[in-house]
C-alpha cells in the first residue's frame, strides 16, 4: 500500500502541472501571436517482480513478466507552433505572417528576439516598433510626411509622400525561420530567443525559401482553442480526483491492516 500512495502522488503532481499549463493557455487566449503549450509526461521506472521469459521449474517459459510501475513524471512542456487565425484590423502597421517565420525584434541589450505578434506602431523617430517600443530588425523608418504606408507580401515597405508620383520604398522586412521551433525559449511579451536546441536562425525576405508572406492590415490571434482547453481542463481535474481517491483508498487499506487484531 505504501507503493500505491507514492504512485498516486506522482499522478497528482503531474495533473497539477497539467492544470497550470492549461490555465496559462486560457489566460493568453487574447494575446496576439501567442502559442499554446502542452504538458507531456512519461512513466517512471519499473520494479521487475518477475522477468519476461523466466523459466518455470518444469522448464516452460513464462510468456509475460511481472513489472510494477512507479508512477509518472513530467517529460516537458512543449510549445505548439500551429498558426493562429487572422483578424483584420485595417491598421496599416499591423502585419501577420502567413506561413513560416518570425519577426525580428531588437532588444535593449543588443540581442535579437523573435515574435509572431505583428501589432506594430511608430515611435517618435518614425521607426516601426512593437507595442513595447522595441524596433524591428532591420530598422525601418517612416518619413514624417508619409501619407500612406503599404507593405506587400514580400515585406517591401513603401510610402506615398506629398508631390510624389510613385510610392517610395523605405525598407524591406526580414523574417527568421528555425529548424526546430519547439526549441525556442519563451521570454515573455510574446517573444522567443534562440537556443542550441532551436538552431541558428535563417534570415531572409518573406516569401523566399519557404518563408511565409506578409499580410498587411491583419494580426495573428492566439492559437488557443477555448473549447479544447476546457475539455482538457475537465479531463485533468478528473484525473487529479481519481489519483487523490487512490491515495485515500490506500490509506484506508493501511488503516484496516493496522487495526487488525490477533
Amino acid at each position: 500500500m505504501i507503493r500505491a500512495l507514492y504512485t498516486a502522488s506522482t499522478g497528482m503532481n503531474a495533473q497539477e502541472l497539467n492544470v497550470s499549463t492549461i490555465s496559462n493557455n486560457i489566460a493568453n487566449v487574447n494575446s496576439g501571436g501567442f502559442k499554446k503549450s502542452r504538458a507531456e509526461f512519461q512513466d517512471l521506472l519499473y520494479q521487475n517482480l518477475r522477468l519476461v521469459g523466466t523459466l518455470t521449474p518444469n522448464g516452460n517459459q513464462i510468456p509475460t513478466g511481472m513489472q510494477m510501475g512507479m508512477g509518472t513524471v513530467s517529460a516537458g512542456i512543449a510549445k505548439i507552433f500551429l498558426q493562429g487565425d487572422f483578424t483584420q484590423t485595417q491598421n496599416e502597421l499591423d502585419m501577420a505572417i502567413s506561413g513560416r517565420g518570425f519577426f525580428q525584434i531588437a532588444q535593449p541589450d543588443g540581442t535579437i528576439a523573435y515574435t509572431r505578434a505583428g501589432s506594430m506602431k511608430l515611435n517618435n523617430a518614425g521607426q516601426i516598433v512593437t507595442t513595447d517600443g522595441l524596433p524591428l530588425e532591420p530598422a525601418i523608418v517612416i518619413p514624417a510626411d508619409a501619407l500612406t504606408i503599404s507593405i506587400d507580401a514580400y515585406g517591401s515597405v513603401a510610402v506615398t509622400q506629398p508631390g510624389a508620383t510613385a510610392p517610395t520604398v523605405v525598407g524591406t522586412l526580414q523574417t527568421a525561420t528555425f529548424q526546430n521551433n519547439a526549441g525556442l525559449q519563451a521570454v515573455g511579451q510574446n517573444q522567443f530567443k534562440e537556443t542550441d536546441a532551436s538552431g541558428a536562425p535563417t534570415v531572409g525576405q518573406p516569401g523566399s525559401d519557404q518563408r511565409g508572406t506578409i499580410q498587411q492590415g491583419y494580426i495573428e490571434l492566439s492559437n488557443v482553442q477555448v473549447v479544447e482547453e476546457m475539455v482538457n481542463l475537465i479531463s485533468a481535474q478528473r484525473a487529479y480526483e481519481t489519483n487523490s481517491r487512490t491515495v485515500q483508498t490506500a490509506d484506508e487499506m493501511l488503516q484496516t491492516a493496522n487495526n487488525m487484531k490477533r
